[in-house]
Order: C-alpha cells, then structure tokens, then sequence
C-alpha cells in the first residue's frame, strides 16, 4: 500500500516538472528509498528542516540539494538619489 501511494506521488510530481522547471524548483530534495535500486527525488522544500520530517517518517531516504535549482537572480535594486541643497 505504501508503495502504491509513494508511486502514485511520484507520478503526480513527474506531470507537474515542466511546470517546476519553468518556475524554478527548490532548493532541497527528499531522496526516498522505494525499493532495492528504486529511489524517488520529492524536490519540494525550500529548507532542510522541511525535508528532514518526510526521511524521518520512515521513508528511508535522505535530505540533498536540488540539483536543478538555480538561485534567484539578484535585480538591481532601486537608486534613489539625494538631492543636495545648496544654500
């Protein structure tokens, strides 16, 4: 049963990574054992500690960065410039 559940979210995960890639995927991936030579990448958490409870729960896997993820670009932020007054 459990196995059915992990590949039915594995299956859910895969239709929807054209749209992760596209919008960016985080930075951290659950890495769940779902059998001899079978792993599962579950690439949904923005922070360790939000993986680290899906491995412990008896997954049997382990927490690893995204190796997708690309951090965010920084834009340039605004110039504000001061006037000087004169007088």
């Amino acid at each position: 049963m459990r196995i059915l559940l992990i590949a039915g979210a594995a299956m859910a995960a895969m239709s929807l990574s054209a749209t992760h890639a596209q919008a960016g995927e985080p930075p951290w991936c659950a890495v769940i054992s779902l059998g001899p030579g079978s792993v599962y990448e579950d690439c949904q958490y923005y922070s360790f500690e939000a993986c680290r409870p899906v491995v412990l729960a008896g997954n049997r896997g382990f927490c690893n960065h995204n190796p997708r993820w690309t951090p965010p670009v920084a834009g340039k932020g605004v110039s504000h410039k001061r006037r000087v007054h004169h007088g």
